[in-house]
């Protein structure tokens, strides 16, 4: 191997989850993140498969925050044989505790589930990827570095992180390598970002790999105290519905962030006193890393604001099973996409209900059950449920932590001069495009990629980066819409579709006619691919 540094990126190219890109020096390698795939079945199936590296050559990881999507497949890393560092802030590694558990319990429940259904007898038992005894040996390879501090991850590498504002402990990731000076930006926290303080990091680089998750959007410049007035307005009209405010809320940040805001409008009375259920454990955890930070989170006042009396945390299933018969209350749970966790029960027990309200507070993937809801749908399959919706469902886009088109277009414009390459990674492909063509509408001179999965390109100073392989071509239909969330629509429809027929003969046709359909396709697939 020469001692060129090239870059391959294993996740989030074409896709907003997933990250991990694999710098390599001189038979070194160091990882910058190593996220889980979250969003459609099939995309989770890639966290499955082997890694395209060998964990065991990996000298270190350095991780910019405890998000899943970019630290979820440490365990696994670990598992199959990495030995060293992962390196990140103090507070990344203190979520990380209860994160990576989280995530190892919720492999070893789903692969128990799988293996229990009565469809899959015979066949070869599921395994997770990881368990939570994994997770426990990745959290004990962690080694907090303070920000702005330069370190060794692996011989001939240099490192420092900068606050990203995203989350609590979120940072950008500068390398310098033979005289190559690279930064990655994690995620970038937007502007008026509760808790954290704004985005920085030093200029004048080789090689940006930017986020661009709302690369194809700007949002309304919304002040925190615009903010809860917007929060305020859904409290009261759910209230005034009778039924209760289901809030699908990931774990980590937007929880605490919802709590802070229902904090002062009910501590300022804008709100009455309504109870607030955080029935997520995990949740509660995190909760809990926050009040050990306290010190360091903005818009406090000095003061703990999860000690609300209005506020109950939830942990044992029978508290939250008996939410049930609650009403008039709000209710926040994870997963934040609907994929997993608590929320789908409370998805069961209220989107059917006219009274009830859903309010969606952060990104909906693609291919995920949050993003088929606030699509229209209207009805919709959740852990073997066909549910109809009827409750009122909203969306207040101002509690993303990530930044919008212009506040990246802002934080690239103050990475520069780029003398070489700008990658745009984390985001959808309409994201991705709009990003770089309103980039190169700016600086027609800056080299803009956009990499895909398996893709690597050497970086050298002040030139352009030049690709030496081509990605996965196997991805394309994975990254797009899932076909399971089409047939969960398709069977969930279905039995109103067939009760709308006069008989039930004309019924039983149009079942064999589904059915000869199928089987014809199947036939001309099988002749197609010379079966």
């Amino acid at each position: 191997m020469s001692k060129d540094l090239t870059v391959r990126f294993h996740g989030a190219a074409g896709t907003v989850t997933g990250s991990c890109m694999e710098f390599a020096y001189d038979h070194r390698h160091v990882l910058v993140d190593c996220g889980m795939f979250q969003g459609s079945r099939s995309l989770e199936h890639l966290n499955l498969e082997e890694f395209a590296f060998d964990p065991a050559l990996i000298d270190a990881v350095v991780l910019t925050h405890a998000h899943i999507d970019h630290s979820g497949l440490l365990p696994k890393l670990v598992k199959d044989g990495f030995k060293g560092q992962i390196h990140c802030t103090l507070p990344t590694a203190d979520l990380l505790e209860h994160m990576l558990a989280d995530s190892g319990r919720i492999q070893e429940y789903e692969a128990e589930r799988r293996n229990r259904r009565r469809d899959r007898a015979g066949e070869d038992p599921f395994v997770p990827a990881y368990t939570s005894a994994d997770a426990r040996d990745a959290w004990e390879q962690c080694r907090p570095v303070e920000l702005e501090q330069w370190f060794a991850p692996a011989e001939g590498f240099r490192a420092r992180l900068w606050n990203a504002g995203h989350i609590l402990g979120s940072a950008s990731v500068e390398l310098e390598v033979d005289g190559v000076r690279v930064i990655c930006s994690g995620d970038v926290g937007p502007d008026n970002k509760a808790f954290q303080l704004d985005p920085e990091g030093p200029s004048g680089f080789d090689h940006v790999v930017c986020e661009a998750t709302y690369g194809d959007r700007e949002r309304e410049a919304v002040t925190i105290a615009e903010r809860r007035l917007l929060l305020q307005s859904e409290v009261e009209a759910a209230i005034t519905r009778g039924g209760n405010l289901v809030i699908p809320a990931f774990a980590l940040e937007r929880t605490q962030e919802l709590l802070l805001d229902l904090h002062h409008l009910l501590l300022s009375g804008a709100i009455p006193n309504v109870r607030v259920f955080v029935d997520s454990p995990l949740a509660n955890r995190v909760t809990e890393v926050f009040e050990r930070h306290a010190k360091e989170l903005e818009d406090t006042g000095e003061t703990n604001i999860f000690d609300n009396p209005s506020f109950h945390f939830v942990t044992d299933v029978s508290q939250s099973i008996a939410l049930n018969s609650v009403s008039g209350a709000i209710i926040l749970a994870a997963s934040g996409m609907c994929e997993g966790g608590r929320i789908r029960h409370h998805l069961i027990h209220n989107l059917h209900r006219k009274d009830s309200t859903v309010l969606f507070v952060g990104f909906q993937a693609q291919g995920t059950l949050g993003r088929v809801i606030l699509e229209g749908a209207e009805r919709v399959r959740i852990s073997g449920n066909d549910v109809r919706v009827r409750a009122q469902i909203r969306h207040i886009h101002s509690y993303s932590a990530h930044a919008d088109q212009r506040e990246l277009l802002e934080w690239v414009e103050e990475r520069s001069p780029i003398s070489g390459s700008l990658f745009l990674d984390h985001g959808e492909p309409a994201a991705l495009e709009a990003m770089r063509r309103e980039l190169q509408r700016r600086q027609p001179d800056l080299n803009v990629k956009l990499p895909q999965i398996g893709e690597k390109y050497l970086l050298s100073p002040s030139a352009p980066a030049k690709r030496l392989e081509t990605g996965r071509s196997d991805l394309t239909e994975v990254l797009g819409h899932d076909w399971q969330n089409t047939y969960a629509d398709f069977a969930t429809s279905l039995k109103a579709d067939l009760a709308k027929l006069r008989s039930d003969r004309q019924r039983q046709e149009a079942l064999e006619q589904m059915r000869r359909v199928l089987a014809s396709y199947n036939a001309h697939m099988a002749r197609k691919n010379g079966r």
